[in-house]
């Protein structure tokens, strides 16, 4: 299908984007890679008065350290994440979830901004970000301000970001010593999308114990959350089958399970709990 008419704008400055936003009063969207609005638009399940093109404006492309932290742009693309050494090195478990982005084309065009902004109930970003504890930095409103992951994805395709806010940094802490990671799903085979996905990160003391884990789960429901009862389960305990199979049984507390043709509610409680099971089991063991 065509889109229905729209005003283009292409800003160069951060500046002129943010006004041009507030002109239209929440009837323009920003435009990123465009892998998920532009299809929106064909398909006119977004009829927009204008579109804002960030494609223009300089420094929202970037990979770089903050101090022990990671930096990332919000124009930076799948596939830079998925092939920077950086990334590779400091947040591993991002490359990885960057590698099972949709297709190569997807991957090439698509941003870690629009991802996150679009907000996708089966999105991957969202668990990793979740597991990650990171953080948003987002301008546009009276003051920037950042955002805790948590706070970040509030429900289906909706955030915490307003009318006219541009998201322009996405941190993630470096990963811990003695810390494995994993991230795993079950993919809808035509779309790539997670039926469920589940992003882990499991931190060894040097006992053996479990010092710390993080579990963020997407797809299940109608926004990506953090297991908390899985996590509280497993820290402090040894990592052995027994105990990762009894985390997992508690990572779908607090779950509302989404129904649609790719699964029941039902199914995908099933698959929260044995996808969180194959991810903690290949986290530990890289922690080990």
């Amino acid at each position: 299908m065509i889109p229905a008419a729209f005003a283009y704008h292409a800003p160069k400055t951060l500046r002129q984007a943010v006004r041009t936003l507030h002109s239209y009063e929440g009837d323009a969207r920003v435009l990123a890679g465009g892998m998920s609005l532009i299809p929106m638009m064909k398909l006119r399940l977004a009829n927009l008065g204008a579109v804002v093109d960030l494609g223009r404006i300089d420094g929202l492309a970037f990979v770089e350290p903050a101090e022990t932290d990671l930096a990332i742009g919000p124009m930076t693309t799948h596939y830079t994440l998925e092939t920077s050494t950086l990334v590779r090195e400091r947040a591993p478990l991002l490359a990885d979830a960057a590698a099972m982005v949709g297709d190569v084309q997807v991957r090439n065009r698509g941003t870690i901004g629009g991802a996150i902004a679009h907000a996708d109930p089966a999105a991957d970003y969202p668990a990793v970000m979740m597991a990650s504890e990171a953080t948003f930095r987002i301008a546009g409103g009276t003051r920037r301000r950042t955002v805790s992951a948590e706070r970040m994805f509030v429900d289906a395709y909706t955030t915490s970001l307003d009318e006219g806010e541009i998201l322009v940094q996405v941190t993630l802490p470096a990963m811990r010593t003695n810390t494995g990671w994993s991230y795993q799903k079950l993919a809808n085979r035509a779309s790539r999308f997670a039926v469920v996905g589940v992003a882990a990160l499991v931190t060894l003391a040097d006992d053996g114990l479990c010092a710390r884990v993080r579990i963020g789960i997407t797809g299940a429901g109608p926004f990506a959350i953090r297991a908390r009862a899985a996590e509280r389960y497993l820290t402090g305990r040894v990592v052995d089958d027994a105990s990762i199979a009894k985390a997992s049984e508690r990572a779908a507390k607090g779950i509302e399970f989404l129904g649609d043709v790719h699964g029941s509610p039902a199914y995908r409680e099933h698959l929260t709990k044995e996808i969180t099971k194959r991810a903690l089991t290949e986290a530990t063991g890289r922690a080990a």
